[in-house]
């Protein structure tokens, strides 16, 4: 894919799923690219896959503002600038609302809010002063088209959302770009994580987006660096999901109704 050689990114959460596929995309397109996470070993092992030397792996915590500006920095001093800056961890919790600790509110709140607020504290005041650059924050439908036992999740993904779309509009004036991912279901360790109470997130995920199987990442990957190209704001995908989206906006009474009786459904199957 060619408009990413020469060019160095940061992506956080890159040791697996979404993260590892944008980090392979970006690296096969010429791009250096910094693999951060919190599993040192998975970001290397995804540093190691990727073509011609161009990745780095890095431990990062995305709560901690300090190492994040640290990750910003680094680059920086070491090229110059940075042109991508891609806020992608994240964490999912399945389960019936009244069953989520004080603790679980906390650590969703603080992976995937503050995680991208503080990618962005760091980057854009970067790509401001240079005047180029693109910002893209993993969201997801949930940060579109909210559900019931993924409230948590719902929650921080609207949030996302709406931090992406609100920059977007400020940063278009320095010459930078800004993009909200907004997949379906995509085959990540998500799927299988974060559930309790009975709470089957394949079988959730992929039963109320009408998937039969879920979106490969690296198919994602490539349909994200599209819309970096083009300065897309969001990027759904599958494209059967920009028809969901659509129906959601258009006929928000019948979506509501919709989605009530799918998440009494889920909760019978989870008694």
């Amino acid at each position: 894919m060619e408009g990413f050689a020469g060019q160095h990114a940061i992506v956080t959460g890159g040791a697996s799923g979404i993260g590892a596929a944008l980090c392979r995309a970006l690296a096969a397109a010429g791009a250096t690219v910094v693999v951060g996470d919190v599993d040192l070993p998975g970001a290397e092992a995804v540093a190691a896959s990727c073509p011609d030397g161009l990745a780095t792996a890095r431990h990062l915590d995305v709560i901690d503002a300090a190492a994040v500006q640290a990750a910003v920095d680094d680059v920086v001093a070491a090229h110059g600038r940075l042109d991508l800056m891609v806020n992608n961890a994240g964490i999912s919790w399945g389960s019936r609302t009244e069953d989520l600790s004080v603790a679980q509110w906390d650590t969703i709140i603080d992976i995937n809010i503050r995680g991208v607020a503080h990618g962005v504290a760091a980057a854009y005041p970067v790509m401001v002063r240079q005047r180029s650059g693109h910002i893209v924050n993993t969201a997801s439908m949930g940060g579109l088209m909210p559900s019931g036992l993924i409230t948590s999740y719902c929650m921080t993904k609207h949030a996302v959302v709406g931090l992406s779309l609100s920059l977007r509009s400020e940063a278009v004036h320095h010459g930078v770009g800004v993009t909200a991912v907004c997949p379906s279901a995509v085959e990540t360790r998500l799927l299988d994580t974060g559930g309790q109470g009975g709470f089957d997130g394949r079988r959730f995920y992929l039963t109320g987006q009408g998937m039969s199987r879920p979106l490969d990442p690296d198919d994602l990957a490539r349909a994200v660096l599209r819309g970096v190209q083009r300065d897309d704001a969001l990027v759904i995908a599958p494209a059967r999901s920009k028809i969901t989206y659509a129906v959601g906006r258009f006929a928000p009474g019948l979506t509501r109704r919709l989605t009530a009786r799918f998440v009494r459904q889920q909760m019978e199957a989870m008694s």
